[in-house]
């Protein structure tokens, strides 16, 4: 009987690998396989790791008569995500980390930095300092001078940077990897406003991470817009920042509720929601307040599964790097830097058709 976790069907190394030599080893099929590889939608994170994992044990791409690029040494690519208590974003860092052996396999090596969360001082000094010693960067970006000061300064020294999840605007970075945060705010309005039906009281409620992404400020902008024009009946009380913390949105939800006994739904276009979510609990409401937020993570996951949480929208990590990670080897190889990259679409993920 094989150990837990371990991979079967494995070949030698010094033999020349092959998807279906994967397949087998992972216990997938050449199509998950291919799909992993080239960083497309639709495989779950855990059936991902273990492709990526049975790839770097077969030496994919490894062996001297592999179709690899040849460079005097492999790309280096920092990732710097922020700090914090967001389990999407550790999520994200903790996927760049495993799949680290197959990435230098195929001549990049990636690594994640945690920087400290909403403070663009410190993320300007993390992408210059990171910006001479990699060969790229991909970060999540604050709106502010500064930082688009230091995307301006890597630009003329030759450093790409790719900004992931929130965009910034005016600068010289190389692309945008991401949802379109607008459309997403609005389809949560959507999804709210219908879930709502004719309550008595249409009260709702925002909250945020934190407005300097402007990723969140344009979900703000979409969901508001949204629920004016085809919501009139439901009132948005106000909105509030959590900085994705979660004892941060546990006590803004307490605070709301307790001057909103009413309130009939909460958007958290930000992470930590697991604190909204105790907060609705202790609240027990006469009615049930609605509740919908961003990022599959287990945590969510078990939100959704006891009908905490009624909807939330996410996007696979796998998806995003693979992309950031295609657009640089454009670059390297002197091509289009969006040539094959399809932008990142987001899921509405609901308990009965949780993946």
């Amino acid at each position: 009987m094989s150990e837990p976790g371990h991979l079967t069907g494995t070949a030698p190394l010094n033999a020349r690998a092959r998807i279906p030599d994967i397949a087998r080893a992972a216990g997938v099929s050449t199509a998950t396989v291919d799909r992993v590889l080239n960083g497309r939608e639709g495989v779950r994170a855990v059936t991902a790791q273990r492709v990526l994992q049975a790839a770097a044990q077969l030496g994919y791409l490894l062996t001297p008569d592999a179709p690899t690029v040849a460079t005097a040494r492999p790309m280096r690519i920092a990732f710097l995500l922020p700090a914090g208590t967001n389990r999407y974003l550790h999520m994200l860092g903790d996927y760049i980390e495993f799949a680290h052996e197959q990435w230098s396999a195929l001549d990049m090596k990636c690594r994640a930095h945690y920087v400290e969360s909403f403070n663009p001082n410190e993320l300007a000094d993390r992408l210059l300092y990171y910006g001479q010693r990699a060969d790229g960067v991909v970060f999540m970006a604050l709106e502010h001078p500064v930082v688009r000061d230091a995307v301006n300064t890597l630009a003329d020294q030759g450093v790409p940077a790719i900004t992931l999840i929130s965009d910034l605007s005016n600068s010289r970075r190389l692309a945008y990897v991401g949802i379109d945060n607008r459309s997403a705010g609005r389809t949560a309005a959507l999804l709210l406003g219908r879930f709502m039906g004719p309550r008595p009281s249409g009260k709702i409620a925002m909250l945020a991470g934190s407005l300097n992404y402007r990723g969140h400020e344009e979900r703000e902008i979409g969901f508001l817009h949204l629920i004016e024009s085809t919501f009139p009946q439901v009132r948005v009380i106000g909105l509030r920042e959590g900085h994705d913390d979660s004892e941060r949105n546990y006590r803004q939800t307490r605070k709301l509720l307790e001057e909103h006994p009413d309130l009939a739904g909460i958007y958290n276009s930000g992470g930590g929601s697991d604190g909204v979510a105790r907060a609705i609990v202790e609240a027990r409401s006469e009615q049930k307040i609605l509740f919908i937020g961003h990022g599959l993570t287990p945590d969510t996951r078990a939100l959704l599964i006891e009908g905490t949480m009624d909807a939330l929208i996410t996007q696979t990590p796998q998806a995003m790097v693979g992309n950031c990670l295609r657009i640089f080897r454009n670059v390297h190889e002197k091509r289009d830097a969006l040539s094959d990259v399809k932008p990142v679409q987001f899921s509405i993920v609901l308990r009965e058709n949780l993946p």
